[in-house]
Parts: C-alpha cells; sequence; structure tokens
C-alpha cells in the first residue's frame, strides 16, 4: 500500500466487491419471479461452490486442519445458511433497497454479541447508536408494512443481520490461521450441505423456471457468490478490517439504484428516512462505540 492512499487495484477490488455485493439484493428478488427461497438459495451456492471448487484446484489450496472443522461449519451455518435463508425469505415481502438497509445495521449487532462473548465493551455513546439503529430499522419494517404495522418479513431480514455477527464471532480466531479466502471457501461449502434439503424442490423446478430467474441465480453464485469474495480477501490483504468496513455503508446506496434499474423498484420515502436513522445508529457504534482498551 502506498503511505499517502489506498493502491489503484486495491481500490479497483474494494468498488468492485461493494457493486456486485450491492446487486444481490436485486437479483434475489430477480430469482425469486422463478424459484422458492430455499431452492434459490441451493442454486446461488452450488454455483458459487462449484467456483470456489475450481479455483481451489488450481491454487492447491491447503486442506483445513480437522480440530478446526466444527467451528468452520458453525461459520458456515451462520454466514451462509442462516444469513442467506433468512435474507431469501424476507424478501418475498421487503423489497431489495429495504432489505441493503436492514443488513447495513450488522455492525451493530455485531457490537452486542462482542460485547458478550468476547467482553469488548460499549461506551454510552455505543449503545445510545444502538437504540438510534434500532428505531431507524423499526421504521423501515413499519414501511414495509404500508405504513400501518410492521413487516415481519423485515424480521427475517434482521435475522440475517444479526447471522452476520455470529458469523464474525466465529469467525474471528480462525481468521488468524486461514487466509480470507481459504475460510470463505471452506465454510461457504460446509454452509451449503444444509441447503441440500431444497434439492428435490429445485430439481423439479429447474427446467420450468424463467430463462431470466435462471439467469439470476447463476449471476448470484458467480459474482456476488465467488468473485466478490475473492475480490475482497484481495483487498483484506492490503487494508485493515476497519478501513476496509467503512466501505460498506455505501452498499444501501448502491443497491437502491441497481434495484431501481434491475426491477424498476422505488423505495418509499418512510423506507429512506427509516435507513438514514439505522445508518446514522450504525455510525455512531462504529466510530464512537467501542471503550478504548487499556493494556
Amino acid at each position: 500500500m502506498r503511505r499517502d492512499g489506498i493502491e489503484a487495484g486495491t481500490l479497483l477490488s474494494v468498488g468492485a466487491a461493494l457493486l456486485l455485493w450491492s446487486s444481490a439484493f436485486a437479483g434475489i428478488k430477480a430469482g425469486l419471479r422463478g424459484f422458492a427461497p430455499g431452492e434459490l438459495a441451493l442454486l446461488r451456492f452450488l454455483t458459487a461452490s462449484s467456483v470456489l471448487g475450481v479455483y481451489a484446484l488450481l491454487s492447491h489450496m491447503r486442506l483445513p486442519q480437522r480440530e478446526d472443522l466444527g467451528r468452520i461449519a458453525l461459520g458456515g451455518l451462520f454466514g451462509i445458511t442462516v444469513y442467506h435463508l433468512a435474507l431469501n425469505y424476507g424478501e418475498t415481502s421487503v423489497s431489495a433497497g429495504a432489505a441493503s438497509l436492514i443488513i447495513a445495521s450488522g455492525p451493530v449487532f455485531t457490537a452486542i454479541l462482542s460485547r458478550f462473548l468476547l467482553k469488548e465493551r460499549l461506551t454510552p455513546w455505543g449503545w445510545l447508536g444502538i437504540a438510534v439503529a434500532f428505531s431507524g430499522v423499526a421504521a423501515i419494517a413499519r414501511a414495509e408494512g404500508g405504513g400501518a404495522a410492521l413487516e415481519p418479513a423485515a424480521a427475517l431480514v434482521a435475522v440475517a443481520a444479526m447471522s452476520t455477527a455470529g458469523y464474525f464471532v466465529v469467525s474471528k480466531p480462525l481468521l488468524a490461521r486461514y487466509s480470507p479466502l481459504e475460510y470463505t471457501a471452506y465454510s461457504m461449502w460446509m454452509g451449503t450441505v444444509p441447503m441440500l434439503v431444497f434439492a428435490p424442490g429445485l430439481a423439479g423446478h429447474l427446467g420450468s423456471a424463467p430463462l431470466d430467474a435462471v439467469t439470476a441465480a447463476v449471476y448470484l453464485g458467480v459474482f456476488p457468490g465467488a468473485l466478490a469474495y475473492l475480490l475482497y480477501s484481495r483487498a483484506l490483504t492490503k487494508l485493515s478490517a476497519s478501513v476496509a468496513s467503512s466501505f460498506l455503508y455505501v452498499q444501501p446506496v448502491l443497491a437502491a439504484i441497481i434495484a431501481w434499474a434491475w426491477i424498476g423498484e422505488l423505495p418509499q420515502p418512510l423506507t429512506v428516512a427509516g435507513g438514514a436513522v439505522a445508518l446514522a445508529g450504525v455510525a455512531l457504534v462504529t466510530i464512537k462505540g467501542r471503550a478504548a482498551t487499556v493494556t
């Protein structure tokens, strides 16, 4: 990395990964036109797992240690199985833009889980940020429910956001022993296995699904599912985790633009307002929420 800034190649990797991940919310909506949520998740990650499998063979990726298999499987359960099934089922009713805003609250759930499991202290500003972020998420859920009631599917998207916190806490020790790509590949493969329960339904619908839905599922697997992780793992070798994660706050804006261009979806005013409040809370937790460590 240059002393005066971020390398152009690293910036391009981050930007491309972020753009691909942002497109996944609209891609899920497109895929749901031909597949049930579980079937879409399985097809997406069979595709992504195949792509990473080819890469693993070409790069002679090392095998995981036997004692790490249980923790890697738990990471895959949180980061792949629970996250993507909850997000897909949530997006059956919640708009793509609103889903991206709720997912952006993930750092708040990470802060809460880290407080109790990793013993990381939160400042009063951090607890205030958590309250602000949750009020924004509640506003989004109300907007998606038509303004009169909370949309239950928004709770599923919130479960997906919470699962990212579990993934982070489980993954943290393993990322000291495995590269981001190695851990991503192994956790993705293990996280795909439970989705095989949807294989009979996928086999029954694959032949009759609209071409655009199949294309969307394959796109989700190859690009947001595999390529984006490869690009982001490259960026993580050049950037600190805090700098890399700061780019993620742009994701809801990109997701809303892509959803408008791809599926003609426009966010409701209350969704936008709730998203702004939620992101303000997330920023407060991230910037001023954690107490300084005394050594």
